[in-house]
């Protein structure tokens, strides 16, 4: 930089002295005056005489060296006058001897170091260059001049070795160098590099570097390889000329050998390079990269590069804060400014080398593919993929591939991309556009990980990038909100609630995007106008004067809603207009405003408050409906916004309520009723009777009498009285209970007489006496039943977390009330059929479907979900099998759910039906299940001890239980996403999929999974409880065959013994926890198992231990589990948990495990063995783990087909397997598929042959084909015993893979390997050809039958037929054996080997096959199945009719 500003100072000196010359004056000056008049040189010798009679004027001081001539001309001149000098070749001494004493003087010497200027006299034509070389360059242009010149310029530069650069303005050495760059010729180029090389060695490191830097310009192409090697030694001897030697060989020209030499070099100094030269190092080994090294280089580039050392002056920017010095403050900002300068060039140069190198982009994209293990993933990898896709259009799709693939297998997890944005954002700013096109792909993912990944892309956009980057992702975000696809919807808005919640702020620039979206609520459900409220209500109230316009939107629009006729539109306008009441009720922090305008402000707001609570209260009073979910609604705030709403604005709402609740629902307890009803009045479930003093009741019958069948008692008829539902009965006393506890702090003393009162029902001895009631009589019954269980639920919500004694053993006579509830209520809906119940939910529309139940028998819906209390495991099980199978979505078999109920009927648990009612119960807070932590109470307990002193302890039923755990699991499935959960990309319309889940759906999944891990202790109680007590009914049932197990007490244990394994799945299968931020949590999840196993001892374990602890710990449970699904959950349960990751021995467990559960066998307590498409689901599952994890799959296989179907075959009629007693004649299609799939999958990992493979390798090849082939031809042969449809298409569809395996692995292995082992591969084909055959007569036998779904796939198979043939011969054609070939006829035959005649077959005089004449022969002949049976039974009409 100074000599740039030195050299425009004397430039600007040149040009004075131009306009100094006389104008006019053309005459010659002497050369004295000459010389005086432009400050030139005196004194002249032999040195300044020669270079004035050349044209050159020499200058002293500041001015520059003139010329007068053309720079070849002065050379010229100079040249001839030195040869034609008298003295000549001792002038040229003297010359030199000039320069040398003229260049003594710095200021001289610079002037000939620096551009010479020409000279311009008016009138005159120049043919001076308007640029031109410095003086010593134009001497060293000159032959006779140039190496002596050379010598003295070098010998110079040691004087210059401890010059501070700017001392005198100008970098000597460097200019010094310069001279020597693109000389048109060398005398002896080797002699000046030997010396430049050698000063090299010796001189500062500044000078070293612009001897270095310059060199590949004064270099011949011939000495390029000599010097590059140097160089590189140089390279490995020291960090501090990195940059220069990188610099300088990008620029040689170097052979392939020692550029690779000087990339690996490079590469290793990269972890430890300075940051600042990082870009020159990565930047040298991108160059000249081959497409056949490309991955190899870009690999070790990935692993060396770490931007972690780039991200440490960021943090030092973040502690800055706490500095006191203000010079160290702005020092450590102007680091961190290096930093990312340093970064910024770093990508710069990645992005050059992407651009314009087709192999490196394409390299670093297969570099990135090729790692496998999540720790070798780094920001890097994240910002290259957005790098690539943002500059390469050709590699777009393919990054985008690998990303996705990436964060599919969590190799990419949000936290990295986190880091990225928050330590990079100056380079990923540039990326913007497509790190935006990437997150509104993501977000139509299939896959909940992406989805996930693509909403955080759009957060971290928005905090890390500017006010346009931060306006294109919120409309992104209102589009897809408007776009109407409901994962979409539902993703846009929690980013937007994230947003809001965050960045208020800067938000509220871009609200009048935002607000758009209330054009297009059609397509919005409840929860989601929830979402969209709570945005919209934040920004109109956080910020006042803001936020007006946003008010006055919103007010309009609710008032529109709540005015509007349709349903769908009030319920809208409710759930609007509660948010907005919440935003308004929150409390304000001190330092909200001024003091002087917080009087004006508040009562502004409690108008605000007032206006909307009168505009609900009036539009609701009409419609029970709409009044109920208001109640809900408010509930909800009260209960979400615990602590922060300002009460006192809701003080007289809430002094109504308190008013209106008893005299609506609460009437004095008397012994009689007055009013005629359908049914006698009775108050039933009072747990206050020695309280008889002032003891109140529920007034429900009569209020159902009246809402039902418009019947109005006789103390009610007053017309003026108000209306009131029984609708409105649970969320006006679950508002009553939320409103009374935030009030009280958490107390509710003030309503828990309404725990124990009774309620006016009637008498519910129904047994028999349902048939004789009318069709109003039962519809009625089941009504009034439908309140009393949704008021004892609420009652349970409310009261659960009290911690009297006393009320908790109310709460626990409450769920027994519940389950006998339910009893009788099953009973009344199995007697009226057609029967629609009151609603329970009110922020969800119209349910379409109405359950339909039949009288005769309750045939339950598989995908109803359903709460049920007693539940049963087949009930229960057919839940999870919606998840578990592929086929999980489709209704059972007709015969299936007929078994299951009778199974029901049985177990004499009538409630099956009542799981379709599910949307018509009131919800169970997640806080009821503390009641977990209560025992265990069974029949057993009571049989030994008073009924009443048990029933003193606090203690659970068994039917108490089940409902809870059965609602537990229930939530857990909707909530917690597993982590295969694949979302269906064309999903059909359905209904609202959170009727049911209003209140849960306002938590997130972080939060269910917290509450779960908690419970996790009493769950973990449950199940050693279940453990004890199936292992003792094993023991039992071993010693004394005595029927004593109560079989309903068997069931209901049965089913919870499931539900705790399914909530155990739920939780571990979590997708949340492959997240860095719940890693803790799994962690504490685990916690909890491996204390049962080492109690104290596992707060230090390292995850991998806690993993294996807690695996050890549910094998424990594997000797008791009492049915074949509950085995197939504890596997699931076991992968889930293992999968953190799968080691060795954990995979031996699994196979071990599952191999025990298919030799077991399963017999329900009625003594009937398991069976049901639900148990062949379960079996299919279990079977594909048994032989995913085994260590050896062909053996395994091997052992089913060779043994236990052998003992199937000779067992009677309705026998099974001694070894497998789960393969049975029903259940033989689920294992041969499985047998055949696994067989097709595993010999695909059989590597295919190559010329190279040893003779070993190519023999153990052969014996894992010769294992296959056995097996292919045992299980092919097995369709002549078991030939159902079934079993044939699986056998066609397999048979015809397994062939085509077989050709692309095994034939080119027998083409090597068939003169070393003609013998063994033989024999191999004679085994396959005897499958290949009978596939074949499966072929004539589909065709007879005329089946579509079998004759589908025999084009394809006989294709694949006719390859073998032809390949076989290609083999022997290669082995030099093609004589041995030959093509015979193979006559189309049925399973049992019966000649199929056809028109064409009739005509042939030859009734068997063409036998071969030689092994070989006949191994090809006889697998010429392909090309001839088309002539038997193809061209004639249809095979003959049976």
């Amino acid at each position: 930089m100074v000599s740039k500003r030195k050299l425009s100072k004397t430039d600007a000196s040149g040009e004075s002295c131009k306009t100094d010359l006389p104008k006019t004056k053309k005459s010659r000056i002497s050369d004295k005056e000459n010389a005086s008049a432009h400050g030139g040189v005196e004194n002249e010798g032999v040195f300044e005489e020669l270079l004035r009679t050349s044209g050159i004027i020499l200058k002293a001081g500041e001015g520059q060296n003139e010329i007068g001539v053309d720079q070849m001309a002065f050379q010229k001149k100079l040249c001839l006058a030195l040869e034609k000098h008298p003295t000549y070749p001792g002038v040229v001494k003297q010359f030199i001897g000039g320069l040398e004493s003229h260049i003594k003087d710095r200021n001289q010497f610079k002037n000939c170091l620096l551009p010479c200027t020409p000279i311009r006299t008016e009138g005159s034509r120049t043919l001076v260059h308007s640029y031109c070389e410095s003086l010593i360059k134009l001497l060293l242009g000159i032959k006779i001049l140039q190496p002596a010149v050379i010598t003295l310029l070098l010998e110079k530069i040691p004087e210059f070795f401890f010059d501070i650069v700017g001392t005198f303005g100008t970098n000597f050495p460097r200019l010094i160098v310069n001279q020597f760059k693109w000389l048109d010729r060398l005398l002896d180029s080797q002699d000046l590099v030997k010396k430049l090389m050698q000063m090299i060695s010796v001189s500062p490191v500044p000078i070293q570097h612009d001897i270095i830097t310059s060199l590949p310009e004064i270099l011949e192409d011939s000495q390029q390889s000599e010097v590059a090697r140097e160089l590189s030694c140089l390279l490995k001897q020291g960090r501090r000329l990195t940059v220069p030697i990188l610099d300088a060989l990008s620029r040689l020209d170097l052979d392939a050998g020692l550029l690779a030499e000087v990339r690996q070099s490079a590469m290793t100094i990269v972890p430890s390079v300075k940051l600042e030269d990082l870009p020159v190092v990565v930047k040298f080994i991108l160059h000249n990269v081959k497409a056949a090294d490309a991955v190899e280089v870009i690999s070790d580039l990935r692993k060396s590069l770490d931007l972690s050392s780039c991200v440490l002056p960021l943090q030092i920017l973040g502690s800055q804060k706490k500095l006191k010095s203000q010079v160290q403050a702005s020092s450590s900002m102007s680091q961190v400014t290096t930093s990312q300068n340093c970064v910024k060039l770093l990508f710069d140069v990645i992005k050059l080398a992407v651009r314009f190198q087709k192999d490196v982009s394409e390299a670093w994209i297969k570099a990135i593919e090729n790692s496998t293990s999540v720790s070798d993933h780094k920001v890097l990898d994240l910002i290259v993929l957005l790098l690539i896709h943002s500059t390469n259009t050709k590699n777009r799709k393919q990054a985008e591939k690998v990303l996705r693939s990436k964060i599919r297998l969590g190799c990419m997890p949000e936290q990295l991309m986190q880091n990225a944005f928050q330590n990079h954002s100056m380079v990923i700013k540039d990326f913007f556009p497509s790190i935006l096109a990437l997150a509104q792909t993501f977000l139509h993912s299939a896959h909940p990980a992406i989805v996930s990944f693509g909403s955080c892309m759009y957060k971290q956009a928005f905090a890390a990038f500017d006010s346009y980057c931060q306006q294109e992702v919120v409309t992104a975000l209102v589009t897809h909100v408007c776009s109407g696809n409901e994962t979409e919807l539902d993703i846009s808005l929690d980013v937007l609630t994230d947003l809001v919640m965050l960045h208020t702020s800067l938000l509220m620039r871009y609200a009048t995007f935002v607000k758009t979206i209330l054009d297009s609520t059609q397509k919005l459900n409840p929860c989601q106008i929830r979402k969209l409220f709570y945005i919209l209500s934040t920004l109109a109230f956080s910020q006042r004067q803001e936020g007006s316009y946003i008010q006055d939107d919103m007010h309009m629009v609710i008032r529109k809603w709540l005015s509007s006729t349709v349903p769908n539109h009030k319920q809208m306008g409710i759930i609007g207009a509660v948010t907005m009441i919440g935003s308004v009720a929150l409390k304000r922090n001190e330092g909200d405003g001024g003091s002087l305008e917080r009087p004006e402000l508040n009562s502004e707001r409690d108008g605000q408050l007032s206006t909307l609570l009168d505009l609900v209260g009036f539009c609701c009073e009409q419609t029970p409906e709409v009044l109920a979910l208001y109640y809900d609604e408010l509930a909800s705030l009260i209960e979400k916004q615990k602590g922060n709403l300002d009460l006192q604005l809701l003080d007289e709402f809430g002094k109504s309520l308190v008013e209106d609740f008893p005299s609506n629902f609460v009437v004095d307890l008397n012994p009689t009723v007055d009013g005629s009803f359908l049914f006698p009045v009775k108050s039933l479930y009072n747990l206050d009777e020695e309280e008889s003093q002032g003891a109140i009741a529920i007034n429900l019958l009569p209020l159902v009498s009246q809402s039902e069948l418009g019947r109005v008692a006789d103390g009610m008829s007053d017309q003026s009285k108000r209306v009131v539902s029984p609708i409105c009965l649970s969320p006006c006393f679950r508002l009553l209970r939320l409103y009374t506890g935030e009030q009280n702090s958490g107390s509710l003393e003030e309503i828990d007489a309404l725990l124990g009162c009774p309620l006016y029902l009637t008498d519910l001895e129904v047994e028999g006496k349902l048939d004789s009631l009318s069709k109003q009589e039962r519809e009625f019954l089941c009504s009034l039943l439908f309140y009393a269980l949704n008021w004892f639920r609420e009652v349970v919500n409310a009261f659960c977390q009290q911690q009297d004694a006393e009320m908790k053993g109310k709460v626990l006579t409450r769920l027994q009330n519940i389950t006998e509830l339910q009893t009788v209520l099953g009973k009344c809906l199995a007697a009226t059929p057609g029967y629609v119940p009151p609603p329970a939910a009110f922020d969800s529309e119209a349910l379409e479907a109405v359950p339909s139940v039949s009288a005769a028998g309750p045939v339950r819906k598989r995908n109803g979900r359903k709460k049920k209390t007693d539940g049963s495991k087949d009930s229960s099980a057919g839940r999870s099998q919606a998840d578990d199978s592929s086929e999980g979505n489709q209704p059972d078999t007709e015969l299936s759910e007929l078994e299951k109920t009778a199974a029901e009927r049985e177990a004499g648990n009538p409630l099956a039906q009542l799981q379709s009612y599910r949307p018509y119960f009131r919800e169970l807070d997640l806080e009821v299940f503390t009641v977990l932590h209560c025992g265990l109470l069974t029949k057993s307990v009571l049989d030994t001890e008073m009924h009443t002193e048990a029933r003193e302890v606090v203690q659970l039923g068994p039917a108490e239980l089940c409902f809870l755990l059965d609602d537990l699991c229930w939530k857990l499935e909707h909530v917690l996403t597993p982590g295969s959960t694949r979302r269906v990309p064309f999903p059909k319309e359905r209904g609202y999929k959170d009727i049911g889940f209003s209140h849960l759906c306002q938590r997130s999944p972080k939060e269910v999974a917290m509450c779960v891990v908690k419970l996790l202790k009493p769950l973990c109680n449950h199940m050693e409880n279940m453990h004890n007590y199936f292992q003792a009914v094993i023991q039992n049932r071993g010693v004394e065959d005595d029927p004593g197990v109560n079989s309903q007490e068997h069931q209901l244990m049965s089913s919870c013994y499931q539900q705790l394994l399914l909530s155990f799945r739920s939780l571990f299968a979590w997708n949340g926890f492959s997240q860095h931020e719940n890693t803790d949590l799994l962690r504490s999840a685990l916690q909890v198992l491996a204390d049962r196993l080492k109690p104290g001892e596992t707060e230090f374990l390292l995850l991998e231990e806690l993993i294996s602890e807690s695996f050890h710990y549910l094998l424990n449970f594997q000797q008791s589990v009492p049915s074949f699904h509950c085995a197939f959950i504890l596997t699931q349960l076991l992968i889930a948990i293992a999968e953190k990751p799968m080691a060795g021995w954990k995979k031996e467990k699994m196979a071990s495990l599952a191999k025990q559960f298919l030799c077991q066998s399963w017999v329900k307590p009625s003594g009937d063995r398991e069976k049901g498409s639900q148990f062949n689901s379960a079996l299919h599952t279990l079977l594909c783990v048994y032989l995913e994890h085994t260590d050896n799959i062909l053996k395994a296989i091997e052992e089913i087909s060779s043994v236990g179907v052998p003992e199937l075959i000779n067992s009677a009629k309705d026998g099974c397997s001694s070894t497998y007693p789960t393969l049975s004649r029903q259940t033989f299609p689920v294992f041969f598929r499985v047998m055949m799939a696994q067989l097709e999958s595993s010999v695909k990992s059989i590597p295919a042959g190559k010329p190279s493979d040893s003779s070993e390798v190519q023999l153990e090849k052969l014996l894992r084909w010769n294992i296959a082939v056995r097996n292919f031809h045992i299980l092919i042969n097995l369709v002549k015993v078991f030939d159902s449809r079934p079993v044939l298409s699986i056998c066609l569809k397999y048979g015809r893979l397994f062939v085509e395996a077989f050709l692309k692995l095994a034939m080119p292995l027998l083409d090597y390997s068939f003169k070393k082992h003609r013998d063994d591969v033989q024999s191999l084909l004679k085994t396959l050809q005897l499958s290949t055959r009978q596939l074949h007569h499966m072929c004539g036998h589909s065709k007879i039958c005329q089946d579509i779904g079998l004759t589908n796939h025999v084009p394809l198979l006989k294709k694949s037929l006719e390859q073998f043939v032809y390949r076989v011969k290609a083999m022997l054609a290669f082995n030099h054996c093609q004589e041995a070939f030959w093509v015979g006829i193979l006559k189309n035959r049925d399973l049992q080997g019966e000649e199929i005649l056809s028109q064409a077959s009739e005509e042939r005089d030859s009734d068997e096959e063409d036998s071969a004449e030689s092994p070989a022969e006949e191994l090809s002949g006889s697998g010429t199945n392909a090309s001839d049976e088309e002539g038997a039974a193809g061209p004639g009409p249809s095979p003959t009719e049976p």
